[in-house]
């Protein structure tokens, strides 16, 4: 499939224009597909930079949200209906920044992993499901770009054709599997979750973090991070447009004594000012004249179990039961043809495995899987399976 349906739709851009498409997706019928397009790689944070609906009776819309950037008109009538969105949870942040926060939904990547297709991007599931090849190419494109080129509005609006064709095939074939129920409950809970908690200390998540050993190497990861996030934010740029994860590391291991020695390493010699360098030796500066109680610690504070590889020394009985259950989910998955992770989160299983039930009931262990956020189908399903592994290493 080359072309939308009828044509590729004019952007949405005004006021004006967009109360035109509110009123007319509100007196659509049916699902409404709804898609967007962030601009990761190239800008700082997720921001959505194009906004794609399509809805029986209300054809297709390409709305730009920098140019409407609240959309709660449009999310509010689209209440109660049904949103069908392919792999939501990375689409959700964004839409909800603009006001946009669906009650009910349908994700056709989880639902293709539940139905056990073996690829479950966009355009292996309508391939494969509708027999349509969708355009690609474009999905990694500055989508920040104004105006948006013609090729890419088309690649757009395709994102959105054929999405309610392939939920419709996918509900068939969830129920014909006997898992309509299960996948119902899954976009319930997607559509029902919390915006997610901001992370704790994000610099630790700096690619090749684990080359860092000392406490005060840590320190010059973290001015550093917390530098280049600064100049990101306020240019409106990646992180990794300013400065790379690799030279930050690599500035932590060398802990350069001036701008000379800060030069000559990987990522910060070609093409950079003399004043970016003072800036990048200043955040080294300031985590060398850190004392030592302000230093931070290694690793971060742990909530839960440790890391399974440790089991063994800590606690031997745990790693047997974690051995035991992890088999037997791994066999329940297959049988049911679906990924492990679907079926039950792996760390789930480490947090019932580490702390057991008092007395491993079905009753015991349904309220422990629960406590966890498993949802009914997965509880019903897993609790057999945990119970015999928890038995089995007592």
């Amino acid at each position: 499939m080359l072309e939308p349906r009828e044509g590729i739709p004019p952007v949405i851009a005004d006021e004006a224009a967009l109360a035109e498409v509110i009123a007319a997706f509100a007196a659509g019928t049916g699902p409404v597909a709804v898609d967007a397009e962030r601009a990761s790689g190239y800008r700082y944070g997720q921001r959505a930079y194009l906004v794609q609906l399509r809805r029986e009776g209300a054809g297709t819309a390409l709305i730009d949200p920098i140019a409407c950037p609240d959309l709660s008109g449009l999310g509010e009538a689209l209440s109660g209906t049904e949103w069908v969105l392919h792999a939501a949870t990375q689409d959700l942040p964004c839409l909800r920044e603009i006001g946009m926060v669906p009650t009910r939904l349908f994700d056709t990547e989880l639902a293709g992993r539940l139905a056990g297709f073996p690829r479950v991007g966009l355009g292996a599931m309508v391939e494969n499901v509708l027999g349509y090849v969708l355009e690609k190419g474009h999905s990694a494109v500055d989508w920040s770009t104004r105006p948006l080129p013609e090729p890419w509005l088309r690649y757009a609006a395709l994102d959105v054709e054929l999405l309610v064709d392939l939920r419709d095939a996918l509900e068939k074939e969830l129920d014909r599997q006997g898992k309509l129920q299960w996948a119902r409950q899954e976009f319930d809970a997607i559509a029902s979750a919390p915006p997610p908690e901001p992370r704790k200390e994000p610099w630790r998540r700096t690619s090749g973090m684990h080359r860092v050993r000392r406490r005060r190497q840590m320190a010059v990861v973290r001015e550093l991070w917390l530098t280049r996030d600064r100049i990101a934010q306020r240019r409106d740029v990646s992180p990794g447009k300013v400065l790379s994860d690799a030279a930050i590391v690599e500035a932590a291991l060398a802990m350069p004594a001036d701008t000379r020695a800060l030069a000559a390493l990987n990522g910060f010699g070609q093409r950079v000012s003399r004043r970016q360098l003072e800036q990048w030796q200043a955040a080294v500066d300031r985590a060398r004249a850190l004392s030592e109680s302000r230093l931070p610690q290694p690793g971060q504070p742990v909530t839960g179990p440790p890391p399974p590889r440790a089991w063994a020394d800590k606690d031997p009985a745990a790693a047997a039961r974690l051995t035991a259950a992890k088999a037997g989910v791994t066999k329940l998955a297959e049988q049911l043809n679906m990924p492990q992770e679907n079926l039950i989160t792996p760390d789930t299983v480490r947090r019932v495995c580490w702390e057991p039930p008092a007395v491993v009931t079905a009753d015991s262990v349904a309220a422990a899987l629960t406590s966890h956020g498993a949802r009914p189908w997965q509880v019903e399903l897993v609790t057999p399976v945990l119970m015999e592994a928890l038995a089995k290493s007592g």
